[in-house]
C-alpha cells in the first residue's frame, strides 16, 4: 500500500502540497565500476501503457507530493478537454504521516569533524559549527537536504558501521538519484568553472575542511589537498558562507559558451529544436479520425516559434513540402532501403521546405492531417507493408543537415534536443530494420535480430546527433515491441503503448514535445573508501573512459545517458566494503548535461550521511517507500518473462521474510516472528509489487506487462512509487478527498473513489451515488479534475477510467485494492479505522457488494510467511 492507514475518522488531503524529499551525503574514494544494468526491451501488445510523477504520503521521511514528473515550462501543458470547476482541498486534519522536511531558511551548520588532517598552522575552516550538538547536526543537514536535494533519495539517513549488518541483501541499502529533475525554488547557479580535486576529481563542496590561510581545501572523498587559485583565501569564515559551493549542497555550474561550430543561438530554444511527426498512413477509418483529431489538437497545440515537419510511411516515404501554401504536397521516396545520400542531399538542397515554424505552416498542417486516407486494401492489419525504419532515416537526415527553412534572409542550422515522434499502428514489416508478417516464416529468428541490431544502431546515431526518438504506439494490432524498442531506448526516448489514437494519444503528444530535457548527459557518483557502488539500473551505459575527464586517481562510476529528463531515475545499490571506523561517509553525484538552451550545465550534489552502531537508530532512518521502490527495481530487473515473474513474487516472499528475521524479533513461546515496527509500510508496498501490473496477472497480456517494466525501471522516483503501490482517495461532501488505504474497504456504495496506479488512473461510483444523478455528476466531476491535477505533468500520460460499481470495467479498479473482507474484524478495523463508524447492516452490505477474488489479504499473506502482520502506523 502507498500511503499507512489513516486515523479512525481519515485525514482530507491536499493536492498540490510542498516537496518534501530527502538526499544524503559521504566520505573519501570510490570502488571499481560495478556492473551496470539497463532495462532489457520489452515486449506488449497494443494496449496501455503510460507514466508519471507525484504525490504520496508516506509513514517515513520520503514523501515526494510533487508534480514532479514531467514538464517544467511557464505554463501547464494544454489539455484535450476542459475539467469542471476544481473541487475543494483542505489541509490535512491528522495526517497520517508527516513528510521528512526541513524548515531552516538557510543552509545549517554541520558539526566539526575532528578527523581532519590538515595542517594547523594557518586558520582552519570547516563549513559549519563545532557549536552544534551532533544530534541536532545532523537532522538539521537532513532536513536541508530534503529541502534542496530532491534529485536524490537514499533508503536510509544513516548507515550501520559494522559490514556484516549493513550488507544484510534482503533490505540493501543504496540511492535513487534524478539527474534531469527540476529543482524548487532552484540550485545555487555559477557561472565559473567548479574547483576539482586533482587527485580523484571530486568537486569542492559545503563539507570540505578549508585553509583560511592559504585557500586550499581538503577532498572529503580522498583527503588530498587541492588550491583554490586564491579563491578561498579570506579574512573570516563568514566570507565563505556567501560562495554556493560552500554553503549549498546542490549547485549548478554553467557555461553559456558553445563550440559547435556553425551554431547559431537563438532566443527560443524550440527554433533549434525541430519536431519530426512520422505518422503511419496505413491506418482503419476508425483509428486514422481518431489519430487526425489528436494531430490537429497537437499542431493547435505548439507555440509559434517551434519548428515541425511532417512524414507520412506505408511503402513509401511522404516528406510534406511546407513551400506549397495551402496545399498537401509531398517528396516521395521508396521505403524498401535507406534514403541515398544522393535522395537527401536533393532534399535538404532542393526548394521545398521540410520544417517550417508553426506559425507560418500552421494552415498547411492542418490540410495535410485531413488529406490522410484510410487503408483501402483488404489486408490484415499486421500484414500491411510499413516501412517505419526508414522513415526515421529520413527525417534524422533531414534535422541533420542544414534546415532549408529561411527566416529573414538566415539560414537557422538544427541545434540539439531534436525530436522525432512516431506515431504507429502496427509493426515495421517492409525495408530496413523490418520483420516478415508472420511468426511461422523460415527465417523469422534472423530477421528479428538482424532487425534488432539495425534498430539499435539508428537510435545510437539519433542520439549522436542529440536527437530523440519517442514512439507511441495505439490500436489493437500487435506492434512487435522487441524490434521497436531499441530505437527509443538508445536515442533516450520513449516507447508508450495506448489503446487507441484518442485523447491519452493526443496528450501524450504535447507533452512529449515540450517537455524539458537535456543532451550529451553523464552522471559520475563518487563515494567515501568505505562504500562500494554494487549495481546501477537505469537510463543509461557504462560511459567509455574517453568521454570524460581523466583524474589521477578518479575511482567514479560514469555513466552516460542519451538524454536527460525529469522522467528518469537511476536506482544505485551500495554495500559496506568493510567495518566503518567514521563518523560519516560522503557522496557525491555530477550530471553533466547541455540544456534545451544550448548551455552546457555541471549539477553537483554533495550528500553526507552519519553512521551508527544502533540497528534500531538505522531501522528509524529508513525511508520505507524509496526501499520499496530500490528493491522493486532491483526484482522487476529479473522478471524479463512471465516465469521470471512468478519466480521474483517468490523471492519477494523470501526477502519480507528475512528482513523479519534479521532485524524482527521472535515471539515469545512462538514460532512466528514480528516484522520490525520501523519498517511498518515496506511489506505491504512489496505485497502490492507482487500481486499488482508488474509482477501479478492483473494485466491481461505479457507484452504489456512487459512494456510496463521497462517503463519501471527507467522511471522517477514518483512514478515507480505509484506503479508499485498505487494511491487510493475518496471524495467526500463538500469537495474534499480523504486518502484511505488501497483496500478493497473503500468500496462503498454510497461513494466515489480516485484510484491512481501511475500508468492508470480509475474513478469507481458506488451503485448508491450513481443511483443519484446530481450527487454523482458532481463528485465524478470533481473525481475527474483531482485525476486531471494529480497526472497533470506526468509522462507518459496515464489513462483515466471512470465506471461505476458492478460493471465490466470495475475490475480494473477491484483487482489493484488488497482484499481485506474476509479478514477478522479487529483487522479490517485496525487497517482502516472508518469501518467502526459502520453499523452491522453497513457492513454486511458493503461485503455483499463484494466481488471475490482468490488472492490472500495482506494479513493472510504475512501469516502464511510465518509473520505478524505489522500495525499500521
Amino acid at each position: 500500500m502507498a500511503t499507512p492507514p489513516p486515523p479512525p475518522l481519515g485525514y482530507t488531503v491536499t493536492v498540490s502540497p510542498p516537496h518534501p524529499n530527502t538526499p544524503t551525503p559521504r566520505p573519501e574514494k570510490r570502488p571499481t565500476p560495478p556492473p551496470f544494468s539497463s532495462p532489457v526491451a520489452p515486449r506488449f501488445s497494443p494496449q496501455i501503457s503510460h507514466q508519471d510523477g507525484l504525490p504520496s504520503s508516506s509513514s517515513k521521511t520520503s514523501s515526494i507530493p510533487s508534480p514532479a514528473n514531467g514538464i517544467k515550462t511557464g505554463s501547464p501543458v494544454p489539455q484535450f478537454s476542459t475539467p469542471p470547476g476544481p473541487p475543494v482541498f483542505s489541509s490535512p486534519l491528522q495526517p497520517a504521516a508527516v513528510p521528512f522536511r526541513a524548515s531552516p531558511a538557510s543552509p545549517q551548520p554541520v558539526a566539526f569533524s575532528s578527523g581532519s588532517s590538515l595542517p594547523t598552522s594557518s586558520p582552519l575552516y570547516r563549513n559549519g559549527s563545532a557549536e552544534l550538538q551532533s544530534e541536532a547536526s545532523d537532522v538539521a543537514e537532513v532536513s536541508m537536504l530534503s529541502r534542496e536535494s530532491p534529485c536524490v533519495l537514499f533508503t536510509a539517513h544513516k548507515v550501520l558501521k559494522h559490514k556484516k549488518q549493513a550488507n544484510v541483501p534482503s533490505l540493501g541499502f543504496g540511492a535513487i538519484v534524478s539527474p534531469g529533475r527540476e529543482v524548487s525554488p532552484g540550485p545555487q547557479i555559477i557561472q565559473r568553472d567548479p574547483h576539482r580535486c586533482q587527485n580523484c576529481g571530486s568537486y569542492v563542496n559545503l563539507y570540505c575542511n578549508i585553509l583560511l590561510g592559504s585557500g586550499q581545501w581538503q577532498c572529503v572523498i580522498c583527503g588530498k589537498l587541492n588550491g583554490s587559485e586564491g579563491e578561498y583565501i579570506v579574512p573570516s569564515k563568514e566570507d565563505l558562507c556567501n560562495l554556493p559551493e560552500l554553503s549549498s549542497p546542490l549547485v549548478d555550474y554553467v557555461q553559456t559558451g558553445n563550440r559547435r561550430p556553425g551554431f547559431i543561438p537563438v532566443s527560443d530554444s524550440r527554433m533549434s529544436a525541430p519536431i519530426f511527426l512520422v505518422i503511419d498512413e496505413c491506418l482503419d477509418e476508425a483509428h486514422l479520425q481518431h489519430l487526425q483529431s489528436s494531430l490537429h489538437a497537437f499542431v493547435d497545440s505548439l507555440p509559434p516559434t517551434t519548428r515541425i515537419g511532417i512524414i507520412s510511411y506505408g511503402r513509401t516515404v511522404s516528406i510534406y513540402d511546407f513551400s506549397e501554401g495551402s496545399t498537401a504536397s509531398a517528396d516521395v521516396l521508396p521505403g524498401n532501403k535507406s534514403p541515398s545520400q544522393e535522395a537527401l542531399k536533393t532534399l535538404i538542397y532542393g526548394t521545398g521546405i521540410y520544417l517550417s515554424p508553426i506559425h507560418a505552416s500552421l494552415p498547411v498542417a492542418h490540410t495535410i492531417f485531413s488529406s490522410l486516407r484510410p487503408y483501402k486494401l483488404n489486408l490484415p492489419e499486421a500484414s500491411r507493408d510499413r516501412c517505419l525504419g526508414t522513415a526515421v532515416e529520413i527525417a534524422l537526415g533531414i534535422i541533420q543537415g542544414p534546415s532549408a527553412e529561411t527566416s529573414r534572409g538566415v539560414v537557422k542550422r538544427s541545434g540539439g534536443n531534436s525530436r522525432i515522434i512516431v506515431c504507429a499502428g502496427g509493426p515495421n514489416t517492409y525495408g530496413p530494420g523490418s520483420v516478415p508478417h508472420s511468426f511461422s516464416h523460415p527465417n523469422y529468428p534472423y530477421m528479428e535480430k538482424t532487425a534488432l541490431k539495425w534498430m539499435e544502431s539508428l537510435g545510437r546515431e539519433a542520439h549522436r546527433h542529440d536527437t530523440v526518438i519517442d514512439i507511441f504506439c495505439a490500436g489493437t494490432c500487435p506492434v512487435r515491441v522487441p524490434v521497436l524498442q531499441p530505437l527509443a531506448k538508445t536515442s533516450g526516448g520513449v516507447l508508450v503503448l495506448h489503446d487507441d489514437f484518442g485523447e491519452a494519444f493526443g496528450v501524450n503528444l504535447q507533452r512529449a514535445s515540450t517537455r524539458a530535457g537535456g543532451s550529451r548527459g553523464l552522471l559520475e557518483i563518487r563515494c567515501s573508501d568505505d562504500i562500494l557502488i554494487t549495481q546501477v539500473i537505469g537510463p543509461g551505459e557504462e560511459a567509455p573512459s574517453d568521454t570524460h575527464e581523466a583524474f589521477k586517481n578518479d575511482t567514479s562510476i560514469s555513466i552516460q545517458m542519451p538524454s536527460v529528463e525529469e522522467t528518469q531515475s537511476f536506482s544505485l545499490s551500495m554495500e559496506t566494503k568493510a567495518d566503518i571506523k567514521s563518523d560519516y561517509v560522503y557522496f557525491q553525484f555530477s550530471f553533466q548535461f547541455s540544456n534545451i538552451y544550448q548551455a552546457d550545465i555541471s549539477r553537483v550534489i554533495t550528500v553526507r550521511l552519519p553512521t551508527v552502531d544502533s540497528v534500531s537508530a538505522y531501522l528509524e532512518s529508513v525511508q520505507d517507500e524509496v526501499a520499496a521502490g530500490l528493491i522493486a527495481k532491483r526484482t522487476l530487473l529479473q522478471a524479463k518473462t512471465a516465469s521470471d515473474a512468478i519466480d521474483m513474487q517468490m523471492v519477494i516472499d523470501e526477502r519480507v521474510k528475512d528482513i523479519a528475521l534479521k532485524f524482527g524479533s521472535q515471539l515469545p513461546k512462538s514460532k512466528l516472528y514480528q516484522f520490525p515496527k520501523e519498517l511498518s509500510s515496506l511489506p505491504e508496498n512489496l505485497f502490492h509489487l507482487r500481486r499488482g501490473a508488474l509482477l501479478g496477472n492483473i494485466v491481461g497480456h505479457e507484452d504489456e506487462r512487459s512494456v510496463l517494466r521497462n517503463l519501471f525501471l527507467n522511471a522517477s522516483f514518483d512514478l515507480s512509487l505509484r506503479m508499485v503501490a498505487p494511491r487510493c482517495l475518496m471524495h467526500r461532501e463538500g469537495g474534499t478527498f480523504e486518502e484511505l488505504p488501497a483496500y478493497d474497504l473503500a468500496m462503498q456504495s454510497d461513494a466515489a473513489v480516485v484510484l491512481d496506479h501511475g500508468t492508470d488512473v480509475f474513478i469507481w461510483l458506488g451503485a448508491e451515488l450513481a443511483a443519484q444523478e446530481g450527487r454523482s455528476a458532481a463528485a465524478l466531476a470533481a473525481c475527474r479534475t483531482l485525476a486531471e491535477e494529480l497526472t497533470e505533468l506526468r509522462f507518459p500520460a496515464p489513462r483515466i477510467l471512470a465506471f461505476k460499481e458492478g460493471s465490466s470495467q470495475a475490475r480494473y479498479f477491484v483487482s489493484r485494492l488488497i482484499p481485506a473482507h474476509k479478514d477478522p474484524p479487529y483487522e479490517q478495523e485496525a487497517r482502516f479505522p472508518q469501518l467502526r463508524s459502520l453499523t452491522a447492516d453497513q457492513r454486511a452490505k458493503l461485503k455483499s457488494s463484494f466481488l471475490h477474488f482468490d488472492d490472500p489479504s495482506f494479513c493472510e499473506w504475512m501469516r502464511g510467511l510465518k509473520l505478524v502482520p505489522p500495525e499500521p502506523r
